[in-house]
């Protein structure tokens, strides 16, 4: 049979006492420690193993804790990876600035074993438990991705990964019109969704599926009028141009009005729906209309 995959601690202390406490307690519940004296030499070690879960010392000299939370957090595989923040510090500003960095808990010290290794056992719990339901979000290929109350990505499936780096800032964060909408909604806002266009044009509807903590649940989907054309140019032998006056005569649109959507003239507006005609070989509204819905609404 196999060996059960051990859990990995990593502990960042450069007190020697601590280290040596912990260590000890912590490999006596099973599970596998990594020690790291100094914030840098944490960075360097998680370059080469990913822990389960990190125990982080928040006042060291050099860089701090909290400094080497923020640092960590900004790695994509470290995302999930819980840090229970230890402190001396009890005055609220200090947790308060662990939990900004990135932290999911603190004990102050001394520290207790059996409180530190129950801490471990709910934080783990919890890691795993969400990152089997983003395993399965993944797995739908929806476009879904959480970010913080400032717009920074947390965490997003493969398919919204894709589509977020295509908004600016590599993927990182919400674009400026995204994050001005997302601080609204988060003031009460009753705005819906939010259109953000991508560098290659298309464009993106931004809708907030709801808040857990200091995580903000948002879908991306494509917009409808921008997909639908594509389809309509794709499996049609008409223009671009011919394609935009299509797809919303099949919304129904008057030729006034598509002029007005398009900013074209009533005038050119029906050359192009005498050339649409003709290439399609109909007669009249209806039947092309017929035909560029068999492509929108079949494939929506």
């Amino acid at each position: 049979m196999a060996e059960m995959q051990r859990d990995i601690v990593l502990v960042v202390d450069d007190s020697p006492e601590t280290l040596s406490f912990l260590t000890e307690a912590i490999e006596r519940s099973g599970a596998t420690v990594l020690v790291a004296v100094a914030g840098d030499l944490a960075l360097a070690l998680v370059e080469e193993i990913t822990p389960d879960i990190i125990l982080l010392d928040a006042m060291m000299p050099g860089m701090d804790g909290f400094e080497t939370c923020r640092r960590l957090k900004a790695r994509s595989d470290l995302a999930l990876v819980p840090v229970i923040f230890m402190t001396g510090l009890s005055e609220t500003e200090h947790i308060v600035k662990g939990l900004e960095a990135g932290g999911s808990d603190y004990v102050t010290k001394p520290i207790a074993p059996d409180e530190i290794l129950a801490r471990i056992r709910v934080h783990l719990a919890s890691a795993r438990a969400a990152q089997s339901a983003r395993a399965a979000l993944d797995t739908t290929g929806r476009t879904l991705f959480a970010v913080d109350r400032q717009g920074t990505v947390l965490w997003s499936t493969p398919q919204a990964a894709r589509v977020l780096a295509k908004l600016g800032d590599g993927g990182s964060r919400l674009p400026e019109a995204g994050r001005s909408w997302l601080a609204e909604q988060l003031k009460g806002g009753n705005a819906a969704s939010v259109t953000l266009p991508d560098t290659e044009g298309a464009t993106h509807s931004l809708s907030l599926i709801g808040t857990t903590g200091d995580e903000v649940l948002l879908r991306l989907s494509r917009d409808a009028s921008a997909s639908g054309i594509e389809r309509l140019r794709a499996n049609l032998p008409i223009t671009a141009r011919e394609a935009d006056v299509l797809f919303w005569l099949s919304r129904g649109k008057a030729s006034r009005d598509i002029g007005d959507i398009l900013g074209l003239s009533p005038r050119t507006v029906t050359k192009h729906l005498e050339s649409i005609y003709a290439k399609l070989g109909v007669e009249n509204r209806t039947a092309a209309s017929m035909i560029a819905s068999r492509y929108i609404d079949d494939q929506a």
